[in-house]
């Protein structure tokens, strides 16, 4: 029998790393659409690849077989396999969606002129809020008007949120194996519903969702939130890798009161069980322990000026916090510590310090977090921040995780 075809545009950690490997166990034979040549050349030589799933001292390898990729260059080629294609799929990077966009519309160009009735499902698996609506638009500006009005009906482009960790492939392994992905062995994909056109395909692990914007929230504030502390806060405190930060017992103190303000909010914004959002949190801290995945502080922390965002992982969960009526303690230290990262080897950490350095706390908070100085969150991560500056941060963490009891 012949296998139902999925396109994944991004052969990466994300691609090939989780959804190649759903795509695959569904029955699919799937086809990659990268730049990297060698990697091209890897899969297309054996006609498949090896991830490697870690926990602590245990391993795993899995074959994904079926597999073979196309270059991103051959637009004839990679319309074609639009054409023939059931489903598909994002994995590109916020970044390169613009890139993409125009062979995603010729592939629906070609479907339209070769009387395609069928739907075509993509899967937007990029880290952006409403990426699906996002990615439409650019679509749309490479479709002629007729297409635009075809694409609209026939296919779908389906939020996601990816929650598997993949840590950075060390450069001598990449070199035995360009195609060797390492990854964690959580296996769960939600999807939003509302996003596909026709009946939502069979996909091992997929999870389609109807109250999707709870996940959303779920995976910001809690999954997101959490790596930020564990980055900041380890930082603060010299450590090297998230699961040393894990395992100091006052940063896992403050972090798990962070989650717990987050929790408040979710469940009071969104109206989802407190229960859900518990067992999740917890199950979350399990893996953040995870050794073998060997993720640094640096990489958790890095590019402050977004993740101090109003609506991102910490001030955003911060003023969900409030709107529940809880006040976020736990998660104004994590505020107040990003604001006092400072990494030389990341140039968003550089610039915030250095404005920071002329135009203060203030000025420089309301501006990035929207966070005004007279309000009540302001006066907690001001406190906060020159604290941790004037005191050995052992003892601030201690003394907040005693006092927020």
């Amino acid at each position: 029998m012949k296998r139902a075809l999925a396109v994944v545009f991004g052969a990466g950690n994300v691609g090939r790393g989780f959804v190649g490997q759903l795509f695959a166990e569904s029955g699919c034979e799937v086809v990659f659409v990268d730049v990297d040549e060698a990697l091209i050349a890897a899969l297309n030589a054996r006609h498949s690849y090896t991830i490697r799933m870690v926990e602590n001292d245990e391993s795993e390898e899995v074959t994904v077989s079926h597999v073979r990729a196309l270059h991103a260059s051959e637009v004839a080629a990679v319309a074609q396999a639009l054409t023939e294609a059931e489903i598909a799929a994002t994995a590109v990077g916020v970044r390169a969606l613009s890139h993409i966009a125009p062979l995603i519309a010729a592939g629906v160009e070609q479907r339209r002129k070769s009387g395609v009735q069928a739907p075509l499902n993509v899967l937007v698996c990029e880290n952006l809020k409403d990426a699906a609506a996002t990615f439409r638009r650019m679509v749309d500006e490479s479709l002629s008007p007729a297409c635009r009005a075809y694409s609209h009906t026939h296919v779908g482009l389906v939020d996601t949120v990816i929650g598997r960790m993949v840590p950075p492939l060390e450069l001598e392994v990449r070199a035995q194996d360009p195609s060797l992905i390492i990854v964690e062995p959580y296996k769960e994909l939600p999807v939003d519903r509302c996003g596909f056109v026709g009946p939502v395909p069979d996909i091992v692990g997929m999870e389609a969702c109807s109250n999707f914007a709870a996940y959303t929230a779920r995976k910001l504030y809690i999954h997101n939130c959490g790596h930020a502390i564990l980055g900041y806060l380890g930082h603060l405190r010299g450590h090297g890798l998230g699961y040393q930060a894990l395992e100091d017992e006052a940063i896992r103190s403050m972090l798990e009161k962070a989650l717990m303000e987050s929790q408040a909010g979710i469940v009071a914004a969104y109206g989802v069980a407190a229960e859900w959002v518990a067992v999740h949190t917890t199950d979350l801290l399990r893996r953040f322990s995870n050794r073998a995945l060997k993720d640094t502080v640096v990489r958790l922390a890095r590019d402050p000026l977004r993740k101090l965002g109003p609506q991102d992982r910490l001030v955003g969960a911060a003023r969900l916090a409030e709107r529940a009526g809880v006040v976020p303690e736990a998660l104004s230290v994590g505020i107040a510590a990003g604001y006092r990262f400072a990494d030389a080897d990341d140039p968003m950490a550089t610039t915030l310090q250095q404005r920071l350095a002329s135009e203060g706390l203030e000025a420089v908070m309301a501006d990035v977090s929207g966070i005004e100085s007279d309000e009540p969150l302001a006066i907690l991560v001001r406190e906060r921040y020159h604290t941790l500056g004037a005191t050995e941060a052992w003892s601030v963490l201690r003394g907040y995780g005693e006092n927020t009891e």
